[in-house]
């Protein structure tokens, strides 16, 4: 019986162990997506407001469509 619960006990270690891994592994992932997305709204950002400028230096003649 003692054998048993110490083959058990030894299990649960190992699958604690595992875990822990898998943790470990999936914290770093979502810090290096946080980076990630972090540059990506910064460049969005800069990207907008250069978009807007040139959308305001622009311009569009009022006139219709060839198809009309």
């Amino acid at each position: 019986m003692e054998k048993e619960v110490e083959e058990k006990f030894l299990a649960l270690e190992t699958k604690i162990a595992y875990m822990d891994d898998f943790i470990n592994k999936l914290q770093e992932e979502v810090v290096e997506s946080q980076k990630e997305i972090q540059i990506l709204r910064e460049e969005n950002r800069i990207l907008s407001g250069r978009i807007q400028d040139l959308s305001e230096n622009l311009e569009i003649p009022n006139r219709k469509p060839p198809h009309y």
